[in-house]
């Protein structure tokens, strides 16, 4: 039997342990569905734009973080508000 050591005092068996975790599975439609799990996927889309642009201007690839917290100060808070005025517009119709 495989024990897996949580801290000093205690352990758990593979089986138990493999129990805890929730299976993706289960609840891939309920997050796939979700408005945030969507504006999550809308923004990381944004930032993957955002990384092979610059990467693009310097000449080699600037990795995720960088451009992540690039787009973060420069373009996050319009790209925000101009996603809430387009969800407003949709959900006035």
């Amino acid at each position: 039997m495989v024990k897996i050591v949580t801290d000093e005092s205690h352990t758990l068996d593979a089986e138990t342990a493999a129990g805890m975790v929730p299976h993706m599975s289960d609840n891939d439609s309920l997050l796939k569905g979700s408005l945030l799990y969507q504006e999550f996927l809308a923004e990381r889309e944004e930032i993957l734009r955002h990384k092979w642009f610059q990467s693009e201007k310097v000449g080699h690839d600037i990795g995720f973080e960088k451009a992540l917290l690039d787009w973060i100060v420069r373009h996050r808070a319009a790209w925000r508000a101009a996603r809430r005025e387009q969800f407003r517009k949709e959900t006035a119709r």
